[in-house]
């Protein structure tokens, strides 16, 4: 059995620029890599999250142009692939530069690596959004077996399962030691609110809904709660997901899929609430209508599989990782403020156009 660290290993990190990529180098970093190069063409991602150490090469640009591709070292021990365009409300507004940043830099990266000698694993950032079930009644844990559906709720679901069958067809084809992590909803520090450019839609800005719960709770907003906040999610804390990121990495089988799951089902009303409560937040929840597209109501991730073949636990509770992400929010509410402040004309377009 080869040694189960990544000391003096070359490790690519695709999309290594946004919140999951920036602390899983960090984690690499502490694990004693040799180098860490990390590919991003700062869409979705802001520059500042790059970590500032020597082992740590920068590549600006898409993994999908071909002077990236062909420079990258063809003794690569270990591929993290992270990129995609962010997230299902912009790939509604886009499909097409959905497809270009999350289905195509999965089939050319992969391609591309099909034939590197000595690659250990390449692990995929795959979504479990798109496998799990679309209820609001009951749910139940979604495991890596679930049933796939072939009608979705977005480009962004569509894509990733796309390069869920690339992957597994580079496996397959080309012996490609590809694995699958499924994230759930991560959380946590370094979830940069209007990190990148404009991509169409106020999503740009309030992209996932435990940041911009925290950021208008500090700053005594009502927070937006659709249906009733009766939606259930998983969350996990960040550096629970780069620990399983490194879990598939040195110990998935390839051709495997593995939920990185907390395996906890919490309603959104319940984050509002509790983040209401760590910040000190006085204001009312808003109660809106239902997302005209989303049909994903109750889901959350079963986490056997990571645990039994991986070794993999969840280990921050949600209390915990919410108290971490709120400090780090109020540490770092200058940098949030830059780059929602970017983006300000056209929320201001939207806002009037609405009017």
């Amino acid at each position: 059995m080869p040694d189960l660290d990544f000391k003096d290993r070359l490790i690519l990190v695709v999309g290594g620029a946004g919140f999951v990529g920036s602390n899983l180098s960090l984690h690499l970093l502490g694990e004693d890599a040799r180098e860490v190069i990390i590919v991003d063409n700062l869409l979705s991602a802001d520059a500042c999250n790059i970590p500032d150490h020597p082992k740590v090469r920068f590549i600006e640009g898409s993994i999908t142009e071909g002077a990236i591709l062909e420079g990258l070292p063809r003794d690569l021990d270990y591929v993290f692939h992270l990129a995609c365009y962010h997230g299902n409300q912009s790939s509604i507004a886009d499909p097409l530069a959905d497809h270009e940043n999350n289905t195509l830099t999965s089939l050319k990266l992969f391609n591309h690596l099909r034939d590197f000698e000595g690659l250990k694993k390449v692990v995929y950032s795959a979504a479990g959004c798109a496998v799990a079930a679309k209820t609001y009644g009951e749910a139940t844990a979604t495991s890596e077996d679930a049933p796939v559906s072939l009608y979705h709720d977005s480009p962004y679901s569509i894509s990733k399962l796309i390069g869920e069958l690339y992957g597994n067809y580079f496996h397959l084809r080309h012996g490609l030691p590809f694995v699958k992590a499924r994230f759930q909803n991560v959380y946590g520090p370094g979830e940069i609110l209007g990190a990148g450019r404009w991509r169409g839609t106020p999503a740009t800005v309030w992209r996932n809904v435990t940041p911009t719960f925290i950021w208008k709770a500090l700053h005594q907003e009502p927070l937006p709660v659709e249906n009733g906040g009766i939606a259930t999610r998983d969350f996990i804390f960040v550096d629970d997901i780069a620990r399983g990121l490194i879990a598939c990495a040195l110990r998935g089988e390839p051709g495997e899929v593995y939920n990185i799951a907390s395996g906890t089902e919490v309603s959104i009303l319940e984050l509002a609430e509790m983040i209401n409560e760590l910040t000190g937040s006085g204001a009312p929840i808003d109660l809106r209508p239902a997302r005209n597209w989303d049909r994903s109501g109750k889901r959350y991730g079963d986490p056997r599989k990571a645990r039994e073949k991986l070794g993999f636990k969840a280990t921050v509770d949600l209390r915990e990782g919410l108290r971490r992400t709120v400090a780090w929010t109020r540490q770092h509410g200058a940098t949030i403020e830059r780059c929602i402040v970017q983006h300000h004309k056209f929320l201001r377009e939207l806002e009037t156009a609405a009017e």
